[in-house]
């Protein structure tokens, strides 16, 4: 379960994530994934945080990309990125986390730059 929070830490909203936390699952992704539930999404863990990039090669759905900071905050939001794309979409920022959620989700919850991330592994 992941928990999206204002900066002040009161809770926005949550979704059920899938990991992505070894090279081979965070090359794979989302790809090849024809839907997903209003509430799911993918958490990228990262070994270091350093300045991300991602494409949406072989994504079926379009997506909102959220970068997210050593320290669980969020630093920049790609929205409604466009299903197949190859054009680069980078984090700005460091970033040493990534969610990615159905496009549409950050405007609908209110999710912004400097929210935070609160995130449990069952």
């Amino acid at each position: 379960m992941l928990e999206f929070k204002t900066p002040a830490g009161k809770s926005i909203s949550e979704i059920e994530i899938e990991l992505a936390d070894t090279p081979q699952k965070r090359e794979m992704g989302l790809m090849y994934r024809t839907s997903m539930k209003e509430n799911q999404g993918m958490l990228f863990i990262f070994d270091t945080e350093e300045r991300q990039s991602f494409w949406m090669k072989n994504t079926e759905i379009p997506l909102d990309i959220i970068f997210v900071n050593e320290e669980k905050t969020v630093v920049h939001i790609a929205e409604n990125c466009e299903p197949y794309s190859l054009k680069q979409i980078p984090s700005f920022e460091y970033a040493m986390y990534v969610v990615e959620v159905n496009a549409g989700y950050m405007r609908k919850n209110n999710v912004q730059v400097g929210s935070t991330i609160k995130y449990s592994i069952e």
